[in-house]
């Protein structure tokens, strides 16, 4: 851990205490992956007071990439399925940010990790370059610390995911994509947000250790 770990950190905590302004969301993004899985043999079906049985042998069928955009203020989130996460999948979900998401405000306040696609320049390597500068002064990028992944509430929200339709076996993209889409649909009619509740007083005192400068 470094001062720059608390740098960032605190850039973040200070933008998740900021209080919700709708014409400059903070939405925390991050992607992981998941596989798909087919049966090799026919489950047997759920009947009252017995759930389905799989069995325990499964063909694999390949990985699916996920992306996930969520303003936890508004209760909002989306996931997109894609078969990569390479830098142009990632410019892409960033037009798609700013364009249909978020199409009538100045800015979006993004706050991701430091993967290496995630940089303006994946916009200039996949875009013309007037496209590219449009999409950029949309966008204002907070990155969370190496190491500090737990900053980002995207990984709150996937943990939903991950304990709802993610643990099913699912052999296919289209099984995959109504799943998550049932899912986010379910959660966005509910609004379901996160109520964050560390702050940068509180890294302060309860990592005091992480701060190379002490008073």
């Amino acid at each position: 851990m470094s001062a720059d770990f608390v740098a960032h950190m605190e850039d973040v905590l200070d933008l998740y205490a900021e209080p919700h302004d709708p014409q400059r969301p903070v939405v925390c993004f991050d992607e992981t992956s998941t596989q798909l899985l087919a049966d090799t043999r026919e489950p047997i079906p759920a009947k009252p007071g017995r759930p389905r049985q799989e069995d325990y042998e499964y063909r694999r069928e390949g990985t699916r990439n996920l992306f996930l955009a969520c303003e936890p203020r508004a209760g909002w989130r989306h996931v997109a399925v894609t078969e990569r996460r390479t830098k142009e999948d990632f410019a892409r979900q960033m037009q798609w940010l700013v364009d249909e998401a978020y199409p009538d405000v100045p800015v979006v306040r993004l706050v991701l990790d430091n993967l290496n696609t995630h940089r303006m320049a994946s916009l200039y390597e996949t875009f013309p370059a007037a496209e590219a500068r449009r999409i950029a002064t949309r966008l204002e990028f907070h990155y969370t610390p190496k190491h500090g992944s737990w900053l980002n509430m995207a990984e709150i929200e996937f943990s939903v995911f991950s304990r709802s339709c993610l643990r099913k076996r699912l052999a296919d993209e289209e099984s995959l994509c109504r799943e998550v889409q049932a899912l986010e649909l379910e959660r966005n009619q509910a609004q379901a947000g996160i109520n964050w509740q560390f702050t940068a007083q509180d890294a302060r005192g309860k990592l005091r250790r992480l701060y190379p400068c002490q008073s």
